[in-house]
Formats: C-alpha cells, sequence, structure tokens
C-alpha cells in the first residue's frame, strides 16, 4: 500500500494507506502505486483521484495549486486548498 497525505496550510486533510492516487500536475495527470520513483512536481487546479484498495471505485478531492512529492514515504500533496 502507499503511503498518502493531504496538507493544506491550515490542517493536514487526509493522512492513510491507499491502493494508488492520480495526481492533476503541472504537466499532465500522473498516477502513482507503492514503489513509484522518487519525483517532484507543481499541482495545477483539478481533482486528485484517490483508489483505497485496488478494483474500488476511485474517489476525488478538488485541490487548487501546491506541490506533489513522492519518495520513499510515499506520496505527500501539499496543496494551497482542498475540498
Amino acid at each position: 500500500m502507499l503511503h498518502f497525505e493531504l496538507v493544506t496550510p491550515e490542517r493536514l486533510v487526509r493522512s492513510e494507506e491507499v491502493y494508488m492516487v492520480t495526481v492533476p500536475g503541472a504537466e499532465g495527470d500522473f498516477g502513482v502505486l507503492e514503489g513509484h520513483a522518487p519525483l517532484m512536481s507543481t499541482v495545477r487546479d483539478g481533482a486528485l483521484s484517490i483508489v483505497r484498495s485496488q478494483g474500488a471505485a476511485p474517489e476525488t478531492v478538488a485541490v487548487r495549486g501546491g506541490f506533489a512529492e513522492v519518495s520513499g514515504r510515499g506520496l505527500t500533496v501539499l496543496a494551497e486548498q482542498a475540498d
């Protein structure tokens, strides 16, 4: 499982183990699974798509701007705003 955190300047929105997250990156959407290569990207306004387990229906969370970092610890999205 992939450790995923979504953070805004005001609060920690989510911190959970998920199967996959699709991020609206500045250069296009990209999917992150466990074991993804390290990556940093700016995030454009759009929707994160979160799949909690393999085969589950995705859940979306609207985000506005920010950065995404994939590391050995998982995926962290630092969003200016998240709904």
